[in-house]
């Protein structure tokens, strides 16, 4: 099966369904940089592909960056002074302060009140705060009931620990007709949150699934690993991969019921930008200039790696209230969203796997195409089958590609790698490596 014939076949509406049901089995599991949390997310994702792991070792260089402790928590809570947990990590992870040393110790309100962390403009959600590469400890609360504390004598804990261990990677190798990659990237190192990311997580792992089961030109590479410093690590360890990328997608966040945005690389021009472009303007959604904020697209597109990597998600990071908080729970993501955003994952890398260039072998005027059976021998208005061939050829000169002549044309992308087979049938065209 082609990739196009699978995406014409799918089910998109079973499938958002299938991922939105795997996302609320994930969704309990606390997941960090490192950790258990990561190792068990991805045993659950394993049942769809299977996963080449790394563990990497805490102190091993990443670049200018090392890999840290390994954080385990086991519990956390804060008591008043009646023995009553008023905040409780075991209803909610993100309660603790991701990365948090241990602490047990009993404070005033003043002296626990600098540990507190709220969103005074959503009193009722839940804020996710993180500290990886700095000690320390805290607690996550609603403001309403962060500003109903009163003096007490606190209890507070965190059972955790940091120690030597190890950053988990994980990726599925997916072979094609040839050597050159495309790039798949999405960041595994979020707890309770569902748009980020644990829809990208599993839009990821069917894309995958659905993917090494058909033919494709390109070899394909998933890769799963902590925002940053995972993305770091894979890279320092893979710059011989490198020279193959062709085409590359940071995934994240795509289970919000936004439009679609894709965030151009670096280059501002590769060709994956252009594929992906072409898309989501048609789709209704929007497209970014590169900026070096946001999620791993900035590590492949540094300077000295420059990658032709650029990123998809719905809601772009920050730009919506429920980004980093409780409200980013199950309520806010769809399995519409989830199914649209694997139909547009693979209409982006079916695209790019079918893009080409050709060369025209009959370049000094119009071949006949009638003769060939390409043509309607009765005559009148050109069908858009025939346009299509008659785009081909004069612009086969080995610049503009399929997408190039699609948008020049204002034909439809598939007619025109149609049109392309058959004048290549015809040997009237060769596609170029």
């Amino acid at each position: 099966m082609s990739a196009t014939s699978a995406e014409q076949q799918t089910d998109y509406a079973a499938l958002g369904q299938s991922a939105y049901d795997l996302a609320a089995e994930l969704f309990p599991l606390c997941r960090s940089i490192t950790g258990q949390g990561v190792r068990d997310t991805l045993t659950l994702l394993e049942r769809h592909i299977p996963l080449t792991r790394t563990e990497v070792p805490t102190g091993t260089p990443a670049l200018d960056w090392e890999v840290p402790p390994e954080w385990t928590i086991r519990d956390a809570y804060i008591k008043n002074g009646s023995g009553e947990r008023i905040v409780d990590f075991h209803s909610s992870n993100l309660h603790v302060v991701n990365y948090s040393v241990p602490v047990h110790a009993r404070l005033s309100l003043e002296e626990l009140r600098p540990h507190l962390h709220s969103v005074p403009e959503h009193p009722d959600w839940i804020p996710y705060r993180a500290s990886f590469y700095r000690e320390a400890w805290g607690f996550c609360l609603p403001h309403r009931q962060l500003e109903s504390l009163g003096e007490d004598n606190y209890e507070v804990c965190i059972d955790s620990s940091l120690a030597p261990g190890h950053l988990t990677l994980a990726e599925l190798y997916v072979p094609g007709a040839v050597e050159e990659e495309v790039l798949i990237y999405t960041h595994t190192c979020h707890p309770s949150l569902c748009n980020d990311n644990l829809s990208a997580l599993i839009v990821t792992t069917l894309l995958a699934e659905r993917w090494s089961k058909t033919t494709h030109r390109f070899s394909y590479r998933f890769v799963f690993g902590p925002a940053t410093i995972g993305s770091l690590t894979w890279l320092s360890r893979n710059e011989d991969v490198l020279p193959r990328v062709r085409h590359g997608l940071v995934l994240a966040s795509l289970g919000d019921p936004g439009p679609f945005t894709y965030k151009r690389s670096r280059r501002g021009d590769a060709d994956i930008d252009r594929i992906a472009s072409y898309l989501v303007e048609r789709d209704g959604g929007a497209c970014q200039h590169f900026a070096p904020y946001g999620y791993d697209e900035r590590q492949f597109c540094s300077p000295g790696f420059n990658l032709p990597m650029g990123r998809l998600t719905r809601s772009p990071n920050a730009t919506y209230p429920e980004y980093h908080t409780s409200a980013d729970n199950l309520d806010f993501i769809t399995p519409a969203a989830l199914g649209e955003s694997l139909r547009m994952c693979e209409a982006i890398l079916g695209m790019a796997d079918r893009n080409a260039r050709y060369l025209n072998l009959s370049p000094k005027g119009e071949p006949r195409l009638g003769p060939r059976g390409l043509f309607n021998v009765v005559g009148g208005r050109p069908s858009e089958f025939e346009h299509a061939l008659l785009w081909i050829l004069t612009q086969s000169d080995g610049g503009p590609d399929l997408l190039a002549i699609a948008e020049k044309s204002d034909l439809n992308f598939d007619l025109v790698v149609e049109a392309a087979a058959a004048l290549e049938r015809a040997a009237l065209v060769r596609e170029l490596s």
